[in-house]
């Protein structure tokens, strides 16, 4: 059952756009798309910002597009973004609109992520409540990790191409109440490096240990000596993580392999401890494999960068969120969160704020087959998005 703006306590949204969200969203949930593969999500998105006025430009950053809306004379523009993506991940929630495309799904939750917006996009459009510039992002590949979807579109030129003076963007966070909105000014999100480690020992039999160079054991000594780092090594103040993700070696129970190998996800929510992470990581890895003999092979990646979130478009943004929702509805500091979002591109170049929005205490985590987003926060983030633009283009350019 979908609800009206009214029925929330939020501001006016007009009962037609709320009431529209939960069919657009399903679709959208039903009809997955991966990373740069995002056409039909694309179409769809466009067809119906073309048809409440909006000029759309598509292709930015390949399969990305933004919409954007004029009205009355003023010099200020404003960005919102959503991302369009979905995960390589099999569905198993049983619901009528679940993914027909199997290995596909919205685990993240970007379905309502881009129905927020574009309730916001629909409402705008009518009201025209604002004096300025709004320039709606419906970005893909935001879970690809590399080469990400926003980092694409700036290098398309996108703030050249629509000027804007902030930037703005939400994620859901199962376990916490729906309708509970966080923000968080400075480092909100950490950063994320993916390392492959490649252990090269001396092969044998298994019965004749004292001939080989075991790269397992190597390997394990390593994984052990990992763990110091974050104890050891970063200020008890600063938060980082080291997670082995996977390793790998040998095929038989009597052959000791010539080779281990290994990878690593590593998170943190300051340049200067990704930088330490980096050096310690590097030279603990090489003085193992000297150790036992072997040699070691690093391929490091750095990922995204750390979401920073300037100070006075969170306090705005927040402000936004208690006016309509009321003080309880409002985490101000929200917790940092390890997990990382290309969402940190954009705030390199523009001032802006990454808020993160309770999807329910109840529900699946994030990148689970079992999730769904909340649809009850549907018209809440439409209201939402709908007043921010409101208020900032309202401000004296």
């Amino acid at each position: 059952m979908s609800q009206s703006y009214d029925e929330i306590g939020a501001a006016p949204l007009s009962n037609d756009t709320a009431e529209r969200l939960p069919a657009i969203r399903h679709h959208i949930h039903q009809h997955p798309e991966l990373g740069y593969q995002e056409f039909d999500t694309a179409d769809y998105v466009a067809g119906l910002l073309t048809d409440w006025g909006y000029r759309v430009t598509r292709g930015v950053g390949a399969t990305g597009l933004v919409a954007s809306l004029q009205h009355g004379s003023g010099g200020r523009s404003i960005m919102v973004r959503a991302d369009m993506d979905a995960l390589p991940i099999q569905e198993v929630t049983g619901l009528p609109y679940a993914s027909v495309h199997a290995g596909k799904m919205h685990a993240c939750g970007h379905d309502g992520h881009t129905t927020m917006l574009l309730g916001a996009a629909r409402e705008l459009a009518h009201t025209r409540r604002f004096d300025g510039t709004v320039h709606l992002i419906f970005q893909p590949a935001e879970e690809v990790g590399i080469n990400s979807g926003a980092a694409r579109m700036i290098a398309d030129g996108l703030f050249e191409r629509f000027p804007c003076d902030a930037i703005f963007g939400i994620h859901n966070h199962p376990g916490v109440a729906t309708g509970t909105f966080g923000f968080r000014a400075g480092p909100m999100m950490a950063s994320s490096d993916s390392v492959r480690v490649t252990v090269r020992g001396r092969g044998s039999h298994a019965a004749r240990p004292q001939h080989a160079i075991d790269p397992i054991v190597t390997a394990s000594s390593m994984v052990m000596a990992l763990q110091t780092i974050v104890a050891r090594n970063i200020a008890p103040t600063d938060t980082a993580v080291i997670t082995v993700g996977t390793f790998h070696a040998g095929t038989a129970v009597n052959v000791i392999p010539e080779t281990a190998s290994f990878e690593l996800s590593v998170r943190a929510f300051q340049e200067d401890v990704r930088n330490q992470l980096e050096t310690r990581i590097r030279g603990l890895l090489h003085a193992q494999a000297e150790s036992f003999g072997a040699s070691v092979e690093i391929e490091y990646h750095r990922g995204y960068p750390v979401v920073v979130n300037s100070e006075a478009e969170t306090a705005f943004a927040a402000d936004i969120a208690t006016e309509l929702f009321g003080a309880d509805k409002v985490i101000l500091p929200f917790p940092q969160v390890t997990g990382s979002e290309d969402f940190a591109y954009y705030l390199q170049h523009k001032p802006g704020s990454f808020i993160r929005l309770g999807n329910g205490t109840d529900g699946a985590m994030l990148h689970n087959g079992q999730y769904d987003f909340n649809d009850r926060n549907l018209a809440l983030g439409a209201a939402f998005w709908t007043r921010l633009v409101e208020r900032f283009l309202a401000q004296p350019g």
